[in-house]
């Protein structure tokens, strides 16, 4: 039993070229682009008065980038876990929803992951990260499908999430609240 709450900070990263052209990134290791490193250190500037006791990230270049440059700030080092990573959506991977609405009607995704195993990943990622920083505060960098994909693991409604945009949960006893 957890007696102390952990104050979880979940970020999507920065701005890619690829979420400007509208193609779907999934597991492809896509870089910031000028725009998401501007971003980032924004959030690096928005999270100053903020304690912070932990950075994770996915390991995907554009989530540890973002994650990596507000460590920076703090001169801290953040944490890749593979686990945080965004759904794996196979042969979908670098096409727009134009593209994908051609080649996989109805928009049946051939391979990858599911759903389910994408948001039972990430609930349990989350979970280990609460489990090792009880009444710490954790930076978490990850991306939007697989944060909203949380917030409705955790019985919260949810919504697309801007390129850096962060929202706050406070995790105890295995649940969450905003």
């Amino acid at each position: 039993m957890q007696l102390r709450a952990t104050t979880l900070y979940l970020v999507r990263h920065g701005q890619t070229a690829w979420n400007l052209e509208g193609r779907c990134q999934g597991h492809a290791d896509i870089p910031l682009d000028a725009t998401g490193i501007a971003q980032a250190r924004s959030l690096a500037a928005a999270l100053a008065g903020h304690r912070i006791d932990a950075i994770y990230t996915s390991d995907l270049a554009r989530a540890h980038e973002t994650a990596r440059i507000v460590a920076a700030a703090r001169s801290a080092t953040a944490i890749a876990r593979r686990a945080l990573r965004e759904i794996d959506i196979g042969s979908w991977s670098g096409l727009t929803d134009e593209e994908i609405e051609v080649r996989y009607p109805g928009f049946v995704r051939p391979d990858g992951e599911t759903d389910e195993e994408h948001v039972a990943r990430v609930a349990a990622a989350i979970a280990e990260i609460v489990a090792a920083h009880p009444g710490e505060h954790v930076l978490v960098v990850s991306h939007g499908q697989s944060l909203e994909a949380f917030r409705r693991h955790a019985g919260m409604r949810s919504r697309p999430l801007r390129n850096c945009e962060w929202f706050t949960l406070v995790a105890r006893d295995g649940m969450y609240r905003e």
